[in-house]
């Protein structure tokens, strides 16, 4: 049993910093600064551990003179210790906490990144309150382990081996009783690891849903305060608080309990040492300046014992957040570059084509999106899309983005199957502007550039120009210098949506797709940024979805779609003659009393 006892102890321990390691490269980018640190930690603990022979020096032997000038020399060279000993300890705090800053900074940058490019069913199915967490909490629990915790460590490390040795050579005799109580000191210590670190990663998983549920709802605080749901919401997420303060109560009392006796064990040692050691004073075997030098290593090495045991507990709670951290870092994003990407013709032309494509969203809920959907859109064409809701006239768009990929069929842009290019050069192609469209708590001409932040003021100011939104711009105090709230609150939608126009103005790509951007505008608005659309449609490849038919009749074809398929295609006339469902829904909508009327019988599908 002994003999299979220690490698199954130290496989644990391997599999615990295991997830560590994949942290480590980011320290090793560092190298000079950890050296520079180990030297002052080598200087700080050989200053500490000369402590107990200058204090031996002085009880044996300054005390025992009638010298003045002796006892000055003592305490002269306590004083010339401590102060390297403190500026040992300055520089060493420095460099770690520093060091762990800087490999923090360069994680969460990293992993930050990482999230930008990982594709979006990886969002369907994760909470990006929890992605926060994994970015905050969890990098900033790694900041300890690397920087202050790493170096209590090795300092602990160093000083309990010199304290060890120091006291073999003080007393034989009482080394030997300090080192029999090292195992009744360690064993507690590894029984209880696993425990700690399970209640430890059960209370970071509590904490990471808590902060998830508070994201949600702030993100949405207009709703939850219209639907009067503040006192619910506040209700869940106070259950979901104490929920993740029971997880953290139980891994600090078995922190604790670990701790207590641990220090019982380590100070019962030292005094069982002290009664051995004054016996042997009073028969003359050892000095008292012997003893009291025995006494300081062994109280050294037993506090640097309870200090490495504490580190312990933070190294394996930080594991689980490497663990975390690492977990996402390995995810590969299933939208990815292709090996040797082809490039788009230049000038691209913005010809799309639909091959039987059929195309299930990754969580399999609602069946197949699009299925065997083939049509072709001829560069600078406009082709309008509609149908209820439900029908596929998203998942269009989001496939043509290369958000996702099809199940089966094929997407080409200008010949070139969408999975062959670089999704960033196949973006660059295509501007969008949303019916919801996303604002960001930054400038407006920031937000106008978003994603040309190399944008002149003189490109944004035409680009909101021409989408009708000068106007509100330039009444703001700070015009295009004006900050704007969390996406975007302190704007109106017909606001917000002209931003958006302005945006894919900016983008001025081969191909455009709007997702009825003018639904949120006024009529006189409406009007306005309809000119505005002509003028950016024009000699581009333009795919509409539309809910209001007045936007349709001006588009070269019109595609219907039901259930994700194409079941009519044609001009306003042609498939208002055929009589089939697009005829349905314009007669529901154009003979309806109340326009809003029409377009809900258009997006329900009648």
């Amino acid at each position: 049993m002994n003999d299979e006892n220690p490698p199954e102890s130290g496989s644990r321990w391997r599999r615990i910093l295991a997830p560590l390691r994949r942290i480590a490269p980011f320290a090793l980018r560092y190298r000079g600064r950890i050296g520079l640190a180990v030297v002052a930690l080598a200087a700080a603990s050989l200053a500490t551990l000369a402590l107990p022979l200058a204090v031996r020096g002085m009880i044996d032997h300054g005390f025992s003179t009638d010298d003045p000038a002796a006892v000055n020399a003592y305490f002269g060279a306590i004083v010339g210790v401590v102060a390297i000993l403190a500026l040992a300890s300055a520089s060493r705090y420095y460099l770690v906490t520093t060091l762990g800053e800087r490999i923090v900074a360069d994680l969460r940058a990293t992993l930050f990144r990482h999230l930008t490019r990982l594709d979006a069913g990886f969002y369907d199915a994760n909470k990006t309150g929890e992605l926060m967490s994994r970015l905050t909490a969890d990098t900033t629990q790694l900041k300890a382990v690397f920087g202050a915790s790493a170096s209590v460590a090795l300092r602990n490390l160093f000083l309990f081996v010199g304290a060890v040795i120091m006291m073999a050579l003080s007393s034989a005799k009482l080394s030997a009783v300090a080192l029999a109580a090292i195992p009744l000191i360690v064993l507690p210590l590894i029984l209880s690891g696993r425990a700690v670190r399970k209640r430890s990663r059960h209370a970071q998983d509590r904490l990471a849903e808590a902060s998830a549920y508070a994201a949600e709802n702030l993100a949405a605080v207009r709703t939850m305060q219209a639907c009067n749901a503040q006192d619910a919401a506040a209700g869940r997420f106070a259950a979901a608080a104490e929920h993740a303060y029971d997880a953290a109560r139980d891994a600090t009392r078995a922190r604790a309990l670990v701790t207590a006796v641990t220090i019982f064990l380590v100070f019962s040692s030292v005094v069982a040492m002290l009664w051995l050691g004054a016996h042997d004073v009073l028969a003359g075997r050892i000095s008292s300046g012997l003893l009291s030098q025995f006494v300081l290593y062994a109280v050294l090495a037993a506090t640097s014992l309870g200090e490495l045991s504490q580190v312990g507990s933070e190294v394996t709670a930080a594991a689980g957040a490497a663990g975390r951290i690492g977990e996402i870092l390995s995810i590969r994003t299933a939208i990815a570059a292709p090996e040797a990407p082809v490039a788009l013709p230049s000038p691209t032309r913005g010809r799309i084509t639909f091959d039987d494509v059929s195309f299930s969203y990754p969580s399999g809920a609602g069946g197949a999106a699009v299925q065997h959907l083939s049509f072709v859109v001829e560069p600078g064409e406009r082709v309008a899309i509609v149908g209820p809701s439900g029908a596929g006239k998203s998942t269009i768009f989001q496939l043509i983005e290369r958000f996702y990929d099809v199940t089966s069929g094929a997407i080409t842009l200008d010949g070139v199957d969408l999975r062959r290019l670089d999704p960033d050069a196949l973006r660059r192609a295509i501007a969008l502007a949303p019916q919801d469209p996303v604002v960001f708590g930054a400038t407006i001409a920031e937000n106008i550039a978003y994603g040309r932040e190399g944008a002149s003021r003189e490109e944004i100011v035409a680009a909101a120009r021409r989408a009708q939104a000068a106007s509100f711009i330039e009444a703001l105090p700070q015009g295009y210098d004006t900050e704007l709230g969390e996406r975007g609150v302190t704007l109106s939608g017909g606001q917000r949506q002209r931003l958006a126009i302005a945006r894919a103005i900016l983008a001025d790509a081969p191909v455009l797709l709007l997702d009825e951007a003018t639904s949120a505008l006024d009529a006189e608005n409406e009007a306005l940024v309809k000119d505005a659309l002509d003028d950016v449609m024009a000699g581009r490849t333009t795919l509409v979805i539309a809910h209001r038919l007045a936007t349709v009749l001006e588009a070269t074809r019109i595609l219907v779609l039901e259930q994700g398929r194409v079941v009519e295609a044609g001009t306003h006339a042609s498939l208002v003659a055929a009589g089939g469902l697009y005829a349905r829904l314009a007669r529901l909508q154009f003979d309806a009393p109340d326009a809003a009327v029409g377009e809900r019988a258009l997006e329900q599908g009648g």
